[in-house]
Formats: C-alpha cells, sequence, structure tokens
C-alpha cells in the first residue's frame, strides 16, 4: 500500500514539474546574474575613476546626482556609453549561459512562457527609460538613480510569473533600494553599485548554487 501511495505520489510530481516547465520559463542561468552584477561593478568603478579624472574628485559624481542642474553634454555621453556597454555585455552573457542551460536541459528557448517573459519585462523597462528622458529633459538628476532602480524593480516583478520565483524577489530588493534611494540624494551612483552590482551577484550566487549546479 505504502509503495502504490509513494508512486501516485511521484506520478504528481512529475506532473506538477511538466506543468510548472510548459507555463514558466527555468532555464535562466545563475552565472549570468553574478556576471551582470559583476559588469555592473565594473561600470560603477569607471564612472568614479572618469569623474576623478574630469572633476578632481570621485564624490562630484554623487554631487551632480544630488543637484537639479541640467547635465553637461559629456556627462550625459560617458552615462549613456557606460551604461550601455554594461547592459550590452549582460544581456550578451544571459543569453549565451541561459541558451546553453536550456540546451543541457533539452529545453527549447522561444516559447510561450518567454514571449509572455520579455513581454512583462519590456512594459516597465520602456515606460521607465521614457520617464529617465523627463527626468533628464527637466533637470531633475537626483531621480535618475531612484526610478531607474524602482521601473526595473517592478519589470522583475512582473516577468517573475514567468521564471522562476526568485526573480521576485530581486525585484522587490531593487523597488525597496530605489524608494530609499529617494531620500538620501547624492548617493545615485552607489545605489546602481548596489542594484545592479551587489544584488545581482547575489542573486546569481544563489541561483547556481541551486539551480545550476548537479
Amino acid at each position: 500500500m505504502n509503495n502504490e501511495n509513494n508512486k501516485h505520489l511521484e506520478n504528481l510530481t512529475e506532473i506538477r514539474s511538466l506543468m510548472e516547465q510548459s507555463s514558466r520559463f527555468i532555464s535562466l542561468s545563475g552565472l549570468s546574474g553574478i556576471i551582470a552584477g559583476i559588469l555592473a561593478l565594473i561600470g560603477a568603478f569607471a564612472a568614479f575613476l572618469y569623474f576623478d579624472y574630469n572633476y578632481y574628485t570621485p564624490l562630484m559624481f554623487d554631487k551632480i546626482f544630488a543637484s537639479s542642474a541640467y547635465p553637461t553634454t559629456d556627462f550625459l555621453i560617458f552615462l549613456f556609453l557606460d551604461a550601455g556597454l554594461v547592459f550590452i555585455l549582460a544581456l550578451g552573457a544571459a543569453i549565451l549561459l541561459t541558451t546553453r542551460k536550456a540546451k543541457k536541459q533539452n529545453s527549447k528557448i522561444w516559447t510561450k512562457p518567454v514571449k509572455m517573459m520579455i513581454t512583462e519585462l519590456a512594459i516597465p523597462l520602456l515606460t521607465g527609460g521614457f520617464f529617465t528622458i523627463v527626468l533628464l529633459y527637466y533637470g531633475e538628476i537626483y531621480l535618475l538613480a531612484p526610478s531607474t532602480l524602482i521601473f526595473y524593480g517592478l519589470s522583475l516583478v512582473a516577468a517573475s510569473k514567468y521564471t522562476l520565483k526568485h526573480i521576485r524577489y530581486l525585484g522587490i530588493s531593487e523597488i525597496l533600494l530605489g524608494i530609499i534611494s529617494c531620500f538620501i540624494p547624492g548617493y545615485g551612483m552607489i545605489s546602481w553599485a548596489i542594484g545592479f552590482g551587489v544584488f545581482h551577484i547575489i542573486y546569481g550566487i544563489i541561483m547556481y548554487n541551486k539551480y545550476d549546479r548537479q
């Protein structure tokens, strides 16, 4: 009788696993999170070096974040190049490692859950991007870091419905950090380094230890 019950439980577990795989994308790579965090920290360090060289003090960057003065062209060019390069490299690593993991698991990549995840991720990100342009237009630089963290967190929470639940916890952490950053203007670079760097590394390590190590 016990053997029969155990067999039923195993069948139910297998069915539940198959249902989860059909409704969620579970092949996200923990290593991609670690790499994204390291790249973000390198980008933040490069920003400190750039402003240390050009403005003679590494604190000038956060002074810019604490002001409402319209940023200079050099500031904007470097900011977008730095952030853009980090984003492209992190995205490339995520696609490469996640694709490799999916092939290892004999899972398809371009499935309905993936399409839904990308859609849910894109809506808050695009909205946040537009809001960031508005902030730059009006010179509200001190809200740049908090707003990007909050919208990024919202996009992760929205996308978590179609992937692993740990993404939701990362998103909530980003939102809380963004809200806190609203009340401590002048620490935008540090907030970015923590949110996009440290949080991603912690998340990546957890994901790697739980799902990637075989």
